[in-house]
């Protein structure tokens, strides 16, 4: 009998070392059916979703997951399609990896290091001659070790890119916000070594002494320090992705799951944003972080340049890495997030544990934290399991008062609406979810660690979340 077509294209992706152990086989559905919520009501049923649904529900048309368990990676399987009514997504697909091209560009940064080429701890600007980086706040001079660890004061969070047929910026048009670059110029804005303060620009610098200094193209010099020594033979920095390995390219999508006009964004930025690569490339990266650590395998650093990586500097962050528990618990993390493109990395420093989520989509960030907590169950992790939180009535002068639509500050806004008894919050474009009330006064969604804290007047207010604390005004 011949195989119906759906069925066959799910044998076809399941990795064939699953067939022959049910164990695995096992593993595998409970995190295809046990997606959950970043948190969870206290004291209401729990919720499972199933991957395929959830899916189409946020509409990311493909999806790709690396398993790390053990040391090894125990499977990758890709989902969905790189576009609607397009190829499958399989293991090979490449997506963009948005600011997960951080701690691999960290990583490069450590080995130049190393070998001398840099120094940890002194002023960058000591390193260029035409172009140096503007302190409008004092003269303290900022190192490579602030700028690794978001700690620099630097302007700019992120990047937008750089639709197909626009005319894209030099490396020091972006630096200097001069056009064509569509971001404004990277400048230290607060004392440097003060404060945490998440920075692609920060990266942006990085980007540009890494390149007088060793007098490479910087995708040539990741794939010599980087890429190539680990066997990450499906990444590249290049930007634009060549035509062609853009054939084997999932494409980008809006958070209504329609592709985005002209295919990939191209991103100059290529230290805060400019990686294309595979699951199972990011899980080579990260089991060579974790070996490097215990001393095991140390082709890029050195045991001890990789421990200094992974202890914070501030904020639970290190040298690249979001940095957070201790001993066998302790993680190292970082998620990405490009033009239609939404991923995450997670992996235990000692357990040898983790996940690679990566996305077509730009509702995919919830997605891929679902399947973080999908896996953490389904592996027995100590962490990275559904926050249970107390939910109480919405208080009824909030239900008056707090509708409306709220700005933050150089991040975009955010609308709150009166849904029945309760309140609705879009975070993110056409993602409306419930408000709930906590008893101490906050409010949170169950999409993601996040909570909003409204001052007494409830025009002003914090929205609070890992690697995040910024301020929101309601608009006038």
């Amino acid at each position: 009998m011949k195989k119906p077509l759906a069925l066959a294209l799910l044998l076809c992706a399941l990795p064939a070392f699953a067939a022959d152990d049910p164990g695995l086989a096992a593993r595998i559905a409970a995190v295809e059916q046990g997606l959950q919520s970043a948190v969870a009501i206290d004291k209401a049923p729990p919720m499972r979703r199933v991957l395929a649904d959830e899916m189409a529900r946020l509409g990311v048309p493909g999806a790709s997951i690396a398993v790390i368990h053990a040391g090894e990676i125990e499977w990758a399987k890709g989902y969905g399609a790189v576009t609607p009514g397009g190829a499958p997504v399989t293991p090979a697909t490449l997506f963009q990896a948005g600011s997960i091209s951080k701690p691999v560009t960290a990583v490069a940064a450590l080995k130049l290091v190393e070998s001398g080429t840099l120094a940890l701890d002194a002023n960058v600007n000591g390193y260029t001659t035409y172009w140096k980086l503007p302190n409008n706040v004092d003269n303290t001079p900022v190192t490579l070790r602030q700028l690794l660890s978001h700690t620099a004061g630097t302007t700019v969070h992120g990047f937008p890119g750089y639709a197909a047929g626009a005319k894209v910026p030099t490396l020091v048009q972006v630096l200097n916000g001069a056009p064509p670059a569509n971001t404004r110029g990277v400048h230290v804005g607060t004392k440097p070594g003060t404060k945490w303060r998440y920075s692609g620009g920060g990266y942006e610098v990085v980007q540009y002494v890494m390149g007088e200094r060793s007098k490479k193209d910087f995708a040539q010099l990741l794939q010599d320090t980087v890429l190539r020594p680990l066997a990450m033979n499906d990444s590249t920095f290049a930007q634009p992705l060549p035509a062609a390995l853009l054939a084997r390219a999932a494409l980008p999508h809006d958070g209504a799951g329609k592709p985005i006009a002209g295919g990939p964004h191209t991103y100059p930025e290529q230290a805060a944003a400019g990686l294309w690569t595979t699951p199972t490339d990011l899980a080579k990266f990260a089991i060579e972080v974790k070996r490097s650590a215990a001393g095991q395998s140390n082709k890029v650093l050195s045991q001890s340049m990789t421990q200094l990586m992974l202890s914070p500097v501030r904020e639970n962050f290190g040298l690249g890495w979001r940095i957070d528990g201790d001993g066998q618990a302790q993680s190292f993390s970082h998620g990405g997030a490009n033009a239609g493109y939404q991923n995450m990395l997670v992996a235990y420093t000692e357990r040898g544990d983790g996940v690679v989520v990566m996305t077509n989509g730009d509702r995919g960030g919830e997605l891929a934290g679902e399947v973080v907590r999908a896996v953490a169950t389904a592996y027995n992790w100590p962490t990275h399991r559904a926050q249970v939180r107390a939910a109480v009535p919405a208080p009824a002068a909030a239900l008056a008062a707090l509708p409306g639509r709220y700005v933050i500050d150089g991040l975009g806004d955010f609308t709150i609406a009166r849904a029945g008894d309760g309140l609705t919050v879009a975070l993110r474009d056409g993602a409306s979810e419930p408000l709930y009330a906590a008893p101490d006064g906050s409010w949170f969604v169950t999409s993601m660690e996040a909570e909003l804290r409204f001052s007494a007047t409830n025009d002003r207010g914090r929205l609070i979340a890992p690697g995040l604390n910024a301020t929101f005004e309601k608009a006038k």
